[in-house]
């Protein structure tokens, strides 16, 4: 018998660490190989991980709740034959001194992935040398966002022998560094926010502002105990990466905002065709499904306007494919998951794939690789019965569009005899927040109006498509 430690893997997109939600499991419980044991979130989406062998649980490693960095260990299995990583006596103290390599590794050596599906991009979970700043007054009064509550989290492992940055550099890329030089701004005089020490461009530009980088606001106001005055909740997973990120795209991204009144009554015609069509049957027919479509048709004839912006390269990658993200809440946060390939698919291809994509996200169980790479987004305020609003844009795109309650209104209607007649009609409101440097006014309002057109009379899409 031989005692393994399961290390924490990267669940994808190069991820430096998760919180510990549930445990699956418990000492003494036998598994088999892919057996579902804890299930962790990351800073985009809850994942369950497996087990790669098969054995007895010897101990849980860390507790619920707390934060732990990838390659560090979470729990030991008594598995039969192995070679052990450690005696079945030593494995705690394994779990308070190993660092957050992969057991066994040596200095340099690259980590190789010991789950099927899971594996960071070499050299991607290096984390650099973290600096704690003090909280702001600001921060010491801000009420935050309720969540479950948690365990105090486990000590942090020892940062790893030759990965960690010396701590008197500043840490930033090097289009910060140039905006910070070309502004004369010292980033040594910068406390950053981020876990990784990494100085961001929004948190050069509040410093020229004299004030610290403003953070994202929270979904909802925390429902209060009897005589308490505030709730304190940490900020982590998905709420701290929606709010680095939005942070980063409005001090990043020139917004311009646009807007227009549709006449939806064609289109909420066709979805209640659509409902009792047998092509149909086992899917939601909603609006939404038809302004999805519609933007992938308008995006073909206006192709810039799904693009991004490479500031390293100083290029803008104009992108023949949509990866159309659709903005979701949910009890952890704002998350936007996206179709990939969305303008390739029929209108029940789509209606399918949106139908999948609304369960996994309402689930919290959204896989990291459907959060990234989206190049266009669409964010639906009219569930909430509100008529409009001006989007931040998902970083990285150039466009978002924001869809608005649907409600019956006058409207002034034109008969071939060019009398005007006023009659109710199914009417919502469009906004588009796009890049500026990627999209000027003449592509963002051509685009805006092609969308719209498409709206009032679904029929073009059998010209424009």
């Amino acid at each position: 018998m031989g005692v393994k430690l399961f290390n924490l893997p990267d669940p994808g997109e190069g991820l430096v660490e998760a919180d510990v939600v549930t445990w699956k499991i418990k000492p003494g419980d036998q598994v088999k190989v892919n057996d579902i044991v804890v299930e962790i979130e990351t800073a985009k989406s809850l994942v369950e991980l497996p087990i790669p062998w098969e054995g007895t649980v010897v101990e849980l490693l860390v507790d619920e709740g707390a934060t732990v960095d990838v390659g560090s260990p979470i729990v030991s299995i008594e598995v039969a034959g192995a070679e052990p990583d450690v005696a079945p006596e030593a494995a705690p103290a394994a779990a308070a001194s190993a660092s957050p390599a992969s057991a066994g590794e040596d200095e340099g050596e690259e980590r190789v992935a010991n789950l099927v599906g899971y594996g960071a991009v070499a050299g991607s979970t290096q984390r650099r040398a973290r600096r704690t700043a003090a909280p702001t007054p600001s921060q010491k009064s801000a009420p935050s966002a309720p969540v479950a509550p948690v365990a105090p989290p486990v000590q942090e492992p020892a940062e790893p022998v030759g990965q960690s940055a010396p701590r008197g550099k500043a840490l930033a890329k090097p289009p910060v560094r140039k905006f910070a030089k070309d502004n004369g701004v010292d980033l040594a005089s910068i406390t950053p926010t981020r876990e990784d020490g990494v100085i961001t461009r929004a948190e050069v530009e509040a410093h020229l502002a004299g004030a610290s980088a403003p953070v994202a606001a929270v979904a909802s106001a925390p429902s209060a105990a009897p005589g308490e005055r505030e709730t304190r909740t940490p900020i982590k997973g998905v709420r701290k990466m929606t709010a680095q990120a939005m942070v980063g795209s409005a001090f990043s991204a020139p917004h311009v905002t646009e807007f227009i009144t549709v006449d939806m009554t064609r289109t909420m015609e066709l979805v209640d065709r659509l409902k009792g069509d047998r092509e149909f049957k086992g899917v939601k027919v909603t609006p939404l499904l038809v302004l999805a479509k519609a933007l992938c048709v308008a995006v073909k004839r206006n192709p810039g306007i799904n693009a991004t912006w490479d500031e390293a390269a100083q290029e803008i990658v104009v992108k023949h494919y949509v990866n159309l993200g659709i903005a979701a809440s949910t009890p952890r946060g704002l998350i936007v998951p996206n179709i990939k390939d969305a303008d390739a698919m029929n209108l029940r291809q789509l209606a399918d794939a949106m139908g999948a994509l609304v369960e996994t996200a309402r689930e919290g169980k959204t896989p990291p690789a459907d959060m990234s790479g989206g190049s266009i987004t669409i964010t639906n305020v009219g569930v909430f019965g509100v008529d409009n609003g001006t989007p931040i844009l998902n970083p990285g795109e150039a466009a978002i569009l924001c869809f608005g309650a649907v409600r019956k209104m006058p409207w002034v209607v034109t008969d071939a005899s060019g009398n005007d007649t006023i009659v109710p009609r199914q009417v919502t409101q469009l906004s588009l927040s796009f890049d500026h440097r990627l999209v000027d006014g003449d592509l963002g309002s051509r685009f805006l109006a092609d969308v719209a057109a498409l709206l009032e009379d679904p029929g073009k899409a059998l010209v424009w498509g």
